[in-house]
C-alpha cells in the first residue's frame, strides 16, 4: 500500500473525576499485520472538557488531569519509559486566595516531536484518562495520520521501540 494523504482520526474518554478511565480506538481500518500496512501518527491535539468548559477550584487548590495514549490497555496511568506509551499531557489548574488561576498545559510527549512521527502496528490503541479532582468531564484527541507499507526497516523500528 502506497502512502496516503493525512487523515484525522478522533477519540473521547469520560471521566468522573475519582478513578482511571480508558477508551480503546479501533484501528482495524488502517493496521493490517499480514497485509504489512501500518499507521503513522505525525501530530496530536489534545482537547481537555469541551469548548464551553469552565474549570473552577476551591480556593487555595490545585488540580490535573492527564492523559495517556498508549498501545496496550492500562490499569492506571504509567510513565513514559512504558513502551506502549504513544503520547501523554496533563493540564493543571491553580487557584490562589484572590481567585488567581494559573493554567498549565503540557504534552510530555507526541508524535509531532519525533522525527517521523510515530510508528503503529496493533489494531487498538487507548486512551487513558486520570484526574485529582473532577473539573473536566471528557479528555478528547484529534490524531493526523498516514497509512503506510511496513517495510524491513520500519518493522524493525516497530519492534525495538514498542510492542
Amino acid at each position: 500500500m502506497a502512502k496516503t494523504d493525512s487523515f484525522f482520526i478522533r477519540a473521547s474518554t469520560p471521566t468522573n473525576g475519582v478513578t482511571y478511565a480508558e477508551s480503546s480506538v479501533d484501528l482495524g481500518s488502517y493496521v493490517d499485520a499480514l497485509g504489512k500496512s501500518v499507521l503513522r501518527i505525525h501530530n496530536i491535539s489534545v482537547e481537555y472538557g469541551g469548548p464551553l468548559s469552565a474549570y473552577a477550584g476551591a480556593v487555595n487548590s490545585s488540580t490535573q488531569t492527564s492523559f495517556q495514549l498508549t498501545t496496550q490497555s492500562q490499569g492506571l496511568m504509567v510513565q513514559v519509559t512504558d513502551r506502549s506509551v504513544i503520547s501523554s499531557g496533563s493540564l493543571a489548574i491553580a487557584t490562589g486566595a484572590a481567585n488567581v488561576e494559573m493554567m498549565s498545559e503540557a504534552l510530555n510527549i507526541a508524535p509531532q516531536n519525533w522525527t517521523k512521527g510515530y510508528l503503529v502496528g496493533v489494531e487498538q490503541i487507548y486512551l487513558g484518562v486520570d484526574q485529582t479532582f473532577d473539573h473536566c468531564d471528557r479528555v478528547s484527541i484529534v490524531l493526523e495520520c498516514t497509512v503506510e507499507t511496513l517495510t524491513a526497516a520500519g518493522a524493525m523500528a516497530l519492534a525495538l521501540s514498542q510492542q
